[in-house]
């Protein structure tokens, strides 16, 4: 009697390989997302920390990260986003982020990957019925940089964040962060 295995018990492996692999590369994606998120997180976070201690020193806020006492080795200046009434002071870029000086805060957005258009902003001061040093998820839904996935699929899903009601226009979705 020979031993080995027939064509559709290879077949039957294959499949529950192939199932397995399509439930788990989704999870994987986000976990790499949150992953960089929190990378970019951090930068933000400094950054905040960095335009506090210049508040403190000057008496006014900041007007280019070069003010800061922190070094930021990103040499690109594309926009995440783009709003007139808060027009970026000063903006650097990597690869996959956009970091955005403004006068009320700083924007921090995805510019490329499987999340382009999503991002963080952290409000220095009252703005726009903002409460000042919250972090908002945001997802744009303009121009350029728009949002690549389902409206929610980044605050909601991956960070649990809840809608903001009156976030102002459909060109961008806030959420607080919890």
């Amino acid at each position: 009697m020979k031993q080995g295995f027939t064509l559709i018990e290879l077949l039957v492996v294959v499949l529950i390989i192939g199932i397995l692999a399509t439930v788990a590369l989704p999870q994987y994606q986000k976990v790499v997302e949150k992953s960089k998120a929190t990378q970019a997180l951090s930068v933000l976070k400094s950054i905040q920390a960095a335009q506090q201690m210049y508040y403190l020193s000057n008496g006014q806020m900041p007007s280019s990260f070069s003010d800061l006492d922190i070094e930021l080795n990103w040499d690109g200046n594309t926009t995440w986003l783009w709003a007139q009434a808060d027009a970026a002071l000063d903006t650097r870029s990597n690869k996959e982020w956009s970091l955005q000086l403004t006068s009320s805060g700083i924007y921090m957005g995805r510019i490329s990957g499987d999340y382009k258009g999503a991002g963080f902003i952290l409000y220095t001061l009252n703005h726009r019925n903002m409460p000042p040093n919250r972090l908002i998820c945001a997802e744009r839904r303009y121009a350029g940089l728009t949002f690549s996935k389902t409206k929610g699929d980044y605050c909601e899903k991956l960070y649990h964040a809840k809608p903001i009601s009156n976030s102002g226009t459909d060109a961008i979705y806030a959420y607080y962060m919890p």
